[in-house]
């Protein structure tokens, strides 16, 4: 080998060692929120990006036992390591590991699957994702009644994770004072949620029961426009009272 040759082997080696220690393993700053049933991405990439095709890529969670999500080694994946809650729901872009791109994709998305999760490749380093999953369901009036304080609104919903609030609205998006929310929490460990309001007619005749969960951000909400005949009704009641104690 000529001295001409040997410097340019000498350049190249530098180089590949200079891509391969630049390169780090980079996740997500910030939680991915999924719904149950969902199909979501865990993000995570080499920057700069450098081909991760033939490079060990290993995702785990480091509460489970075996902690292994999906392991591609040899580009071929190991099925055998993996956790039995996740197979057959995990994959890997095998079309986009020469850009860097190790992002991972679960399908199918349970409860069980919240949790912090690893993003690995041994020569470089790893990186965490936070996945937070919740549970959502629509709300609903479960009851209307009439008393001598006004008209009271019954709110239910049920199928709920995280536990979530319930907030009552009048028809121009002000909060209203409600009584406590119920909330029970059933064997699924979804939660039931239940609030009542008691409204009079000076707060118009629309309303919004409003379900949240503040940390994954998910709101369902119903409208209920009580009818101006119950108002009535509800006029007319102390009246009666008052005739009848004569």
């Amino acid at each position: 080998m000529n001295c001409r040759q040997t410097m340019e082997l000498t350049e190249l080696q530098d180089s590949v060692r200079t891509t391969t220690g630049q390169s780090h393993v980079i996740g997500s700053s910030q939680p991915i929120v999924a719904t149950v049933g969902d199909d979501i991405i865990l993000p995570c990439h080499l920057q700069p990006a450098v081909d991760a095709s033939g490079m060990t890529v290993e995702w785990t969670r480091p509460d489970l036992e075996p902690r292994f999500v999906h392991v591609r080694r040899d580009r071929l994946e190991l099925k055998s390591k993996k956790h039995p809650s996740y197979r057959g729901r995990t994959s890997l872009f095998t079309d986009e590991l020469k850009h860097g791109n190790i992002s991972l994709k679960l399908s199918t998305v349970k409860l069980s699957d919240e949790g912090k999760y690893r993003c690995l490749i041994p020569e470089l380093g790893h990186a965490l994702v936070q996945l937070l999953v919740g549970a959502v369901s629509s709300p609903f009036i479960a009851n209307m009644n009439r008393t001598s304080h006004g008209v009271v609104l019954q709110c239910e919903s049920s199928g709920w994770y995280p536990e979530p609030e319930v907030l009552w609205l009048d028809g121009e998006g002000k909060l209203l004072s409600a009584g406590p929310t119920e909330r029970v929490r059933g064997p699924d460990d979804l939660y039931t949620v239940s609030s009542r309001v008691t409204v009079e007619k000076r707060h118009s005749n629309s309303f919004t029961c409003r379900v949240h969960q503040k940390d994954t951000n998910h709101t369902r909400e119903t409208h209920i426009t009580v009818p101006v005949l119950t108002w009535h009704l509800f006029l007319v009641l102390p009246y009666a009272a008052d005739h009848y104690s004569c």
